[in-house]
């Protein structure tokens, strides 16, 4: 079974239940719970307590999907059937699902009764290879993704890739830009790799791969002082998007399709201030423009992008931070722009 261990705790693939039937046997919890979503019981949840007998003995807490539910109020919920079910501090949550849900579960359960066990089963292509590794969680509010969370560890992650069968094409897409970030800010054989192949066949090995590079990076830095920050490349603009997205759209972007437009902005923002060649701007415009769908918008929307990118958590004393490409596979970070500066990059979408 591979593994790999970050901060503390594992990160489990291959034959991840019976590492997971482990896990629960040799802990003890007073009351184990699942957080899942409407999909992820009816999809998921089947599939892991088949293959779990041990875990007979639980209660489900559902949550509707979509970043839009990633808030105050469903948080209230989860603490409320957590009460009402009688967890103690003993207890443990097991997330299963995407980002929304590892994000918002791990948040509920580091501040319930200031702290109980989780663990994270990813589902999603995003998850397995971002949100559930590296200990951030967190909630949106006013519009503005994760300036709710903490910095805490799950006990451990089970990755299963059999879950990626249940996902349509648009949300495998969607994940596979975060993969896709991981070459560009750290490997360039690996960027070159995933070149070849179409975004809705990522292999085990893959998956693997973009859990290390992520893993790398933040045991480095696990409270995002320093190297940790290369993790945000495309994610001023495209938290910005993705927001006035969710805001304003009838059928709003996923996570993915917004950082993939947050990488062609910051790839020129690198371009015009990191030194990077005009011909990685070249190869990585054309890449992502012809692996992920068009999202258009005219300058009108300007103001409000601005707005969330000036409430970004990434910022320092009002200026609005990135991190850039100085090459393929090389990122840097502490990069701050104006108004002025950044409007360029967006009129370079635009009129791509």
């Amino acid at each position: 079974m591979q593994t790999v261990v970050s901060n503390g705790y594992s990160v489990y693939f291959d034959n991840s239940f019976s590492a997971l039937s482990q896990f629960v046997s040799e802990n003890r919890y007073s009351k184990v719970f699942f957080l899942v979503d409407v999909h992820t019981q009816e999809k998921c949840l089947p599939l892991l307590t088949e293959a779990v007998p041990s875990l007979s003995d639980y209660n489900i807490i559902e949550v509707d999907p979509g970043e839009e539910n990633k808030n105050i109020d469903y948080c209230i919920g989860i603490w409320r059937m957590l009460l009402d079910f009688g967890a103690d501090r003993n207890s443990l949550l097991i997330n299963v699902g995407g980002g929304v849900v590892t994000d918002m579960g791990g948040f509920a359960a580091s501040t319930f009764k200031r702290g109980i066990d989780f663990v994270q089963v990813p589902t999603t292509l995003l998850s397995q290879v971002d949100a559930s590794v590296g200990g951030k969680t967190g909630i949106d509010m006013a519009g503005v993704k994760n300036i709710i969370g903490t910095f805490t560890q799950p006990k451990a992650v089970f990755i299963c890739t059999d879950f990626l069968k249940t996902l349509d094409e648009r949300q495998l897409v969607s994940g596979f830009a975060e993969v896709v970030k991981h070459g560009l800010i750290y490997d360039s054989a690996y960027f070159g790799a995933l070149k070849t192949i179409a975004p809705t066949t990522v292999s085990p090995e893959l998956i693997h791969r973009s859990v290390e590079i992520k893993n790398e990076v933040v045991t480095s830095d696990p409270f995002e002082k320093g190297l940790r920050k290369i993790l945000n490349f495309g994610h001023t603009i495209g938290h910005a998007i993705e927001s006035y997205s969710l805001a304003n759209d009838k059928s709003p972007l996923l996570h993915g399709e917004a950082i993939a437009i947050g990488m062609i902005c910051e790839t020129y923002l690198s371009y015009k201030h990191n030194k990077l060649s005009g011909a990685a701007l070249d190869e990585i415009t054309g890449y992502i423009k012809s692996a992920f769908p068009d999202y258009r918008f005219s300058n009108k929307i300007y103001p409000d992008l601005f707005g969330y990118m000036h409430n970004d958590k990434k910022n320092d004393q009002g200026n609005i931070g990135f991190s850039l490409l100085s090459g393929i596979g090389t990122c840097t970070f502490n990069h701050y722009l104006d108004e002025a500066q950044i409007k360029e990059c967006l009129d370079f979408y635009v009129d791509l």
